[in-house]
């Protein structure tokens, strides 16, 4: 279906033949001096004249350029048909910890040591395409919390998003409860039996206006399910020059918190110490039961106003020598 966007534009198609009129009354009306002077002035003027031919050519032109150039003005649109999205699943945010302790390198990725985002990376992408029929959102937290991607039946983009992440980018401390937060602001338009957060971390709460026991009441309250994942393994051979010892890299997870926080949402705490741990994580997530919600369907829009803008440029192009032919 073809649309236009301001239709009331086309109501200026007779403009330029309503100023001819009134310019011909005006010449009429307008008080003249007589002279032979003048007549042989005008006389000279009607032999360069371009002949008729030509003159309509032109004129043909003029309102064919005109009339393109309101249409393209008036912005149409070609409306397809509707697309049935899906109607089961639910709004799952997915938040990821990018602040500087993710990048630990206690992480072993097919037989290659990585960092723990790479490993998270890596695992999430896999399960983000897996969830068909779900709105899946992106927070990436640091110091701050960010919207990386809204919520979207697009899994694609939010893939590719999520491979740009880099840690730091958010700062380098960590704020769980704002993430919560944000999570929760996000998703309070969605219907109650949807909203689902994972969130995924390697350390405690250090930044934020909002702790993270606050923002788990405000989610159960809003009716936000909370699943927290802890990432990062317990034991790393660590060399020194007093030769190799054995070193906790992840003392600073807070797993009594994230843990308080599942339970008050009626959530669920996963401990993650290596990528396989993760994956069987994520695919315990996938067990859970999509919910039937109200189908929506999307109509593709496409925008034509450079067809009939081109072909008025082309039209203004062509006066040019057709003028010059008329006049030699």
């Amino acid at each position: 279906m073809l649309t236009f966007e301001w239709p009331w534009l086309l109501a200026l198609l007779p403009l330029p033949l309503f100023y001819r009129l009134w310019r011909r009354r005006a010449e009429m009306l307008a008080p003249a001096l007589k002279a032979p002077v003048y007549f042989a002035l005008a006389a000279q003027t009607q032999t360069q004249r371009q002949s008729g031919y030509w003159q309509w050519i032109s004129l043909a032109l003029l309102i064919i350029a005109w009339t393109c150039a309101l249409l393209a003005a008036a912005r149409p649109t070609w409306i397809g048909d509707p697309v049935a999205l899906p109607s089961s699943g639910r709004d799952l945010l997915i938040a990821v910890d990018i602040s500087g302790s993710m990048e630990q390198t206690d992480m072993v990725l097919e037989g290659n040591t990585v960092d723990r985002l790479t490993a998270v990376k890596q695992v999430v992408s896999e399960f983000v395409t897996r969830r068909q029929g779900d709105r899946l959102g992106l927070i990436l937290f640091g110091t701050r919390p960010y919207l990386q991607t809204p919520l979207t039946f697009d899994r694609l983009t939010m893939n590719t998003l999520l491979g740009e992440a880099q840690i730091g980018f958010a700062g380098d401390r960590t704020a769980i409860g704002d993430a919560i937060g944000l999570a929760v602001k996000r998703l309070q338009s969605r219907p109650q039996d949807h909203r689902v957060l994972i969130l995924l971390t390697d350390g405690a709460n250090s930044a934020g206006e909002v702790q993270p026991l606050e923002a788990a009441d405000i989610a159960a309250h809003e009716g936000v399910t909370i699943y927290t994942i802890g990432i990062g393994a317990d034991v790393m051979l660590e060399r020194s020059f007093f030769g190799t010892r054995r070193v906790n890299p992840s003392q600073d997870l807070d797993e009594t918190t994230l843990t308080t926080i599942a339970d008050k949402t009626g959530g669920r705490y996963f401990r993650a110490r290596n990528p396989e741990e993760l994956q069987q994580i994520y695919q315990q997530l996938d067990q859970l039961e999509p919910v039937e919600q109200e189908a929506e369907t999307l109509r593709p829009t496409k925008a034509l106003f450079y067809w009939p803008l081109g072909l008025a440029l082309l039209c203004s192009l062509s006066l040019a020598p057709l003028a010059n032919r008329g006049n030699s």
